[in-house]
């Protein structure tokens, strides 16, 4: 099936690497383990963001409120339920879904800058219940010490169970992208109104496709909890949501990899970074800034640029 789908070449690659990551917690120090499982769910949520961005064409600019609510959801699900901790997992995505489901039938109808703009305002008032509803939410402090089994309360079996799921949801996604459904949401992106002529739903296919990302956003979510076990209204502040953007963009946009590569790029580089200084931020806008002026494509497309180049060259 794997074959068929990627090619023998990618299926390949792809093996190789995923045994490479199923070594490297017996090689690696701890804090290193901890933060490959951080960038597993930032994968995934910048991966989910480009399925309405890159294949939809969708300005979304605040994607990062589906994730802030899959964590919350997981969070006070696994407190204040008592109830097995595997239906958090399920529940929390499902959660977000609703929540994308609720704001596409608000933002759909608008087209490009004012479906981002209106959308930036909805998560902004969700932000802003989270951040003052110290009585179910915790407020600004968040939800501290969630308890976990001890099979995921290790750096290493959070790196293992992130490494699986994130695995999962690429392969998941990577299908929907490549379905009916995939190639009408990418022909929306390139021409939505001779879809529309053609007798597609172009509203209804962008409320699908929004509702979509949001569920594999919030399962992002239930990730970070799994690694912090703790979460904090940060996690849906619109700033997230532009470093999400820009992981899109540094990665490259329209290639289905390229934001797992721009998120590993973009965390490596903050937690690096946050060492030396303070000023991520600054970093942040001169990284944005070079990516405009000399990576439009991306780095991974760039890489893949310049390969198809020198292959027609020995061709």
């Amino acid at each position: 099936m794997f074959k068929a789908l990627f090619g023998v070449k990618t299926t390949i690659t792809g093996m190789l690497m995923l045994a490479l990551f199923l070594l490297l917690p017996q090689f690696l120090p701890r804090f290193y383990v901890y933060l490959f499982a951080m960038i597993f769910a930032i994968v995934l949520l910048a991966t989910s963001l480009n399925m309405v961005l890159g294949y939809g064409g969708m300005y979304q600019f605040h994607h990062a409120v589906f994730y802030g609510v899959g964590a919350y959801a997981f969070a006070l699900f696994v407190i204040k339920s008592g109830l097995p901790l595997w239906l958090g997992y399920v529940i929390a995505p499902i959660c977000s879904a609703a929540l994308g489901l609720m704001m596409g039938l608000i933002t759909v109808r608008l087209n490009q800058l004012y479906f981002g703009m209106l959308q930036i305002s909805l998560g902004s008032l969700v932000w802003a219940i989270t951040y003052r509803w110290y009585a179910f939410t915790g407020g600004d402090d968040g939800i501290h010490g969630i308890p976990l089994p001890d099979l995921l309360g290790s750096s290493t079996g959070a790196y293992y169970f992130n490494l699986i799921v994130v695995v999962t949801c690429l392969l998941l996604m990577y299908m929907i992208v490549n379905s009916p459904f995939g190639r009408i949401f990418q022909g929306i992106r390139d021409n939505p109104e001779r879809c529309r002529a053609v007798g597609v739903n172009v509203q209804k296919q962008q409320l699908a496709g929004q509702t979509i990302a949001a569920f594999f956003a919030g399962v992002a979510g239930t990730l970070f909890v799994t690694v912090e076990g703790s979460v904090f209204p940060d996690l849906m502040f619109w700033t997230l949501s532009l470093e999400i953007l820009i992981m899109c963009l540094l990665g490259g946009w329209f290639i289905f990899l390229g934001p797992a590569l721009g998120a590993a790029i973009i965390i490596s580089l903050r937690t690096f970074a946050g060492i030396y200084t303070e000023y991520w931020t600054l970093i942040l806008g001169i990284v944005l800034m070079l990516l405009i002026f000399f990576l439009p494509e991306g780095v991974l497309g760039l890489f893949l640029k310049k390969a198809g180049s020198a292959g027609k060259r020995e061709g």
